[in-house]
């Protein structure tokens, strides 16, 4: 599997004193899931467009992840990442969820799609589609 770390970026201009991320800890979207992802921007009509990736409260385990398609510009708390020439959005408080998560394609015999693997994961519900954190 090829992996393209990517370090939170808010877009914003970093001035020589600014603290570089901490690669370490950022985000790390893998080669796989930017090809998934133009897939789907190609076949919606937009591949221009992105891909907002969050976490929401709810399901049964309290948190669930969000992954949709943005025609709209970031706003101005999204960090910006670019894996392979496809853009994510990530707003500021998911992104303290996903810190250190690496989000993947899957393709298996039950599922295919995008699969996060979060080390703040402390649970998983039975459906897999909610979780808890650490």
């Amino acid at each position: 599997m090829t992996q393209a770390a990517v370090a939170a970026s808010s877009g914003a201009e970093t001035t020589p004193q600014a603290a570089q991320p901490d690669l370490s800890r950022a985000l790390t979207i893998t080669s796989e899931a930017a090809d998934f992802a133009r897939q789907k921007l190609a076949t919606r009509g937009t591949p221009d467009a992105a891909i907002r990736l969050g976490i929401k409260g709810g399901g049964c385990s309290g948190f669930s992840y969000v992954i949709e398609f943005s025609d709209d510009p970031p706003r101005d708390r999204d960090r910006v990442l670019e894996v392979d020439g496809v853009r994510f959005f990530v707003d500021k408080k998911s992104m303290i969820y996903l810190m250190g998560s690496v989000l993947d394609y899957e393709r298996t015999l039950m599922f295919q799609g995008f699969k996060f693997k979060n080390p703040q994961e402390a649970s998983r519900c039975g459906c897999g589609h909610s979780f808890t954190v650490r």
